[in-house]
């Protein structure tokens, strides 16, 4: 049983916002995604709300109502999104909220909206996911983790400055950190964001720190900016590099089918 632990939908005619560091100009269809996995493996997958709709999940959230047990998703909403909003995303198969901090200042997580807005995601089962450069994860994750949510997701290897590689300090300290701290996951997905630095070494790095329970495959379908880079086949076969037989499947989809809550695809496994 194979999860697809990150993707995006999106028509070209959707609204964006207006500080959107890039619009693409195709349509990523529900239906296209669909065929995508069926042509990898991928029993289930989850769908993240693109950073250039903000806040508007409906277009995700009509997707997920249209084919519930096969996916989830991870929605993107205001700092003073209420607890009650939260409640209701869950109900329509959110699991968590997403903080794209590309280009954007680090939250204030000891701020009143922050800490609130936190507290509320904990009471709702919601995990926190987060895209930054890997230098800036031992602040961010000190905010997070002091927190009451019940996982903190990294995406994309933790982005390391590709000319460091594991050697970034800002990864190395991630990877001390997932050592002793359950609640912290990684997605080991778009390698081609990694600014041409190897996922070798990132993916076995992640593999002693982590374990294979808290790591997952995502393919960042459609591969925004890097299309012609995608290669979901040569991901597969990198993971089956790192990991033994017997762990596979974990970050093939154990993983995020505990994570995301597919309890249909858990039940018929």
């Amino acid at each position: 049983m194979a999860i697809d632990s990150h993707a995006h939908i999106f028509r070209r005619d959707l609204p964006t916002i207006a500080a959107a560091r890039y619009v693409p100009a195709y349509d990523a269809l529900p239906e296209t995604y669909a065929a995508l996995r069926a042509a990898n493996g991928f029993a289930g997958g989850v769908l993240v709300q693109p950073s250039f709709l903000g806040t508007d999940n409906s277009y995700l959230l009509a997707a997920i109502a249209a084919d519930p047990d096969h996916l989830r998703g991870i929605a993107v909403v205001a700092p003073d999104c209420t607890e009650g909003a939260m409640r209701g995303l869950a109900a329509q198969g959110i699991a968590g909220v997403r903080l794209n901090l590309i280009g954007r200042p680090d939250p204030d997580f000891a701020d009143p909206v922050w800490r609130a807005f936190l507290a509320a995601a904990a009471r709702c089962g919601f995990q926190i996911e987060v895209q930054a450069q890997a230098r800036r994860y031992p602040r961010l994750l000190a905010g997070l983790l002091e927190s009451d949510v019940p996982a903190v997701v990294v995406d994309h290897f933790g982005l390391p400055d590709p000319a460091l590689g594991v050697n970034d300090p800002g990864l190395a300290a991630l990877m001390l950190l997932a050592a002793r701290t359950p609640r912290l996951f990684m997605k080991l997905s778009a390698p081609y964001r990694l600014g041409g630095g190897d996922p070798l070494p990132l993916a076995e790095a992640a593999r002693a720190a982590f374990g294979a329970g808290r790591l997952m495959i995502g393919s960042d379908w459609p591969h925004t900016q890097h299309e012609s880079e995608a290669d979901i086949a040569g991901l597969k076969a990198l993971l089956a590099r790192v990991f033994p037989a017997p762990e596979l499947p974990q970050v093939l989809g154990g993983t995020a089918a505990r994570l995301f809550g597919f309890r249909a695809l858990l039940a018929a496994a």
